[in-house]
């Protein structure tokens, strides 16, 4: 196997990790305002979701068949409602007796780990990235190649990872984050609901039964 094909494929993950969305931004949130370690158990959480799109995109483009899209209409309305919910929490943020604001996350893997799974941009931006970097090796593409490809993709999120953890962690960042930290967090709200409006809209009418 050509060390472009790897090389492409590690790119396709860093590319499809650090794509701004909704994950970005919880990121940028709980890193900001609980520091680095927070940031970097949310993102190991996460890495599962990563890991699980990314091999169904590859499947989707090595191999002939495709999972229908039933599944995944229903697994839109699923995300949509999830990350409606967790939008709906942050425009109606307030501060605590504490000053800590009340949407903090208590468990940032096990919230990485549910943004991972149900992110709605997961599977058509895999699908998008590594089908737009490798496609010029096209004729390389086989089942016998799919592990390798995975591994090189991994290696790729890590290094997007990094840069991530390291923006977070940036002492501007999080100065400019606690001092805007409301306003930021109701903003980030918004997108949410907006992401949500998106997924749902999206996976809606491929569920309506189509009249004869």
């Amino acid at each position: 196997m050509e060390t472009s094909l790897l090389f492409a494929s590690g790119l396709a993950g860093a590319a499809y990790v650090i794509t701004p969305g909704p994950a970005v931004l919880a990121l940028l949130g709980i890193g900001a305002s609980q520091g680095r370690g927070a940031g970097a158990r949310f993102l190991g959480g996460h890495l599962l979701g990563d890991l699980g799109w990314s091999a169904l995109a590859l499947i989707a483009i090595i191999g002939a068949q495709a999972v229908g899209t039933f599944w995944f209409d229903i697994l839109g309305l699923f995300c949509g409602g999830y990350l409606f919910w967790l939008g709906w929490r942050a425009v109606r943020a307030r501060r605590r007796t504490d000053g800590a604001l009340d949407t903090s996350v208590d468990h940032p893997l096990r919230r990485g780990l549910a943004f991972g799974i149900t992110n709605p941009k997961s599977y058509p931006v895999a699908v998008a990235t590594f089908s737009a970097l490798l496609s010029g090796h096209a004729t390389e593409l086989t089942w016998a190649s799919m592990p390798a490809l995975l591994g090189a993709a991994f290696l790729g999120f890590l290094a997007a990872y990094t840069v991530l953890l390291a923006i977070i962690g940036a002492t501007t960042v999080r100065r400019v984050y606690r001092r805007y930290e409301l306003w930021i967090t109701r903003a980030s709200g918004v997108m949410f609901i907006g992401f949500a409006l998106h997924a749902l809209l999206h996976a809606l009418p491929g569920l309506v039964p189509k009249r004869a």
